[in-house]
């Protein structure tokens, strides 16, 4: 439910994706090749960086690192919006095709699936085969879909997509990143920034009235879905394809030091929003301290 002077702004979203469709089989150069000195992500992204572990790997053993994990997180991205379209295709039975928000929801659902696509073919030309969701990840997320109103998983795709957006904004604007990684990076910066407008403007209308419960439930939605994605970067898989001598202690560490460079980095526009509709109180601030290592 959009509000009636938000409704220009949602009515240029929907120009902008009929009118400059960004395609990525036309923008991304699929054809150029990796070379030896290019960067899969930038350093401060890899997960074990900064840790004494990390100096103990081979130039290639770092290499190789960022190669799967970034793949690893395309895996988790393609896999988060694959859910968000199952939402958004159970939600769009219980509108009118003549409503805006069926109208918007269209165009970021074929939009979405574009990214999907656009992952996918990227983790390929890595030659990586990522670990895939746990069984309680996929639990998780099947009790969420089918339980949870429409704001509530609206409110967690948002918190998905600030996440992703901070990864992608990095990656892109490193020029010593491997070119197609840039680009398909940009690709989903622009079209995620749509999206992201559109939710916050239909959000509004449940959290400008929202009392505490609701606003504290709000709060606690974005970092549960916050800690659901960051949980999924870091395999042990990772850790065993690049022939490290101690998976289990690498793999630890390596959480342990994404969570850590994690909440130091990558949670402002998190914060923003949840600040934005005032969900952090005495309940909410120490769990996000607990769980994201957050600065709130």
């Amino acid at each position: 439910m959009i509000a009636s002077e938000d409704i220009q702004k949602v009515e240029k979203l929907i120009k902008l994706s009929d009118s400059e469709p960004l395609i990525p089989e036309e923008f991304i150069p699929w054809h150029i090749e990796e070379r030896s000195e290019e960067k899969f992500m930038p350093d401060h992204l890899v997960s074990l960086e900064g840790h004494a572990l990390y100096d103990q790997l081979t130039a290639l053993q770092k290499r190789e690192l960022a190669r799967y994990e970034v793949a690893q997180v395309m895996h988790s991205y393609a896999w988060s919006e694959g859910l968000a379209c199952h939402f958004f295709n159970s939600h769009l039975l219980k509108l009118s095709p003549t409503s805006l928000e069926y109208r918007y929801l269209i165009k970021e659902t074929i939009e979405e699936f574009r990214h999907q696509d656009m992952f996918a073919k990227m983790i390929r030309k890595l030659d990586v085969e990522p670990a895939r969701p746990s069984w309680t990840h996929k639990v998780l997320s099947s009790m969420h879909v089918r339980i949870f109103p429409p704001s509530i998983l609206f409110m967690s795709v948002l918190a998905i997509e600030l996440v992703t957006d901070v990864y992608g904004k990095k990656i892109r604007q490193d020029d010593t990143v491997f070119e197609p990684l840039r680009k398909v990076s940009e690709l989903h910066h622009i079209e995620e920034g749509r999206h992201i407008h559109y939710t916050k403007l239909w959000l509004k209308h449940y959290t400008e009235n929202a009392g505490f419960v609701k606003r504290t439930f709000y709060g606690f939605i974005v970092m549960a879905n916050i800690l659901f994605m960051r949980t999924m970067y870091v395999r042990k898989r990772t850790f065993q394809k690049i022939g490290a001598k101690e998976v289990a202690l690498y793999t630890r560490c390596a959480r342990e030091n994404l969570k850590k460079k994690f909440g130091e980095n990558c949670l402002n526009s998190a914060i923003a929003l949840v600040d934005s509709f005032d969900g952090f109180n005495f309940i909410t601030k120490p769990l996000w301290r607990t769980f994201l290592n957050a600065k709130v």
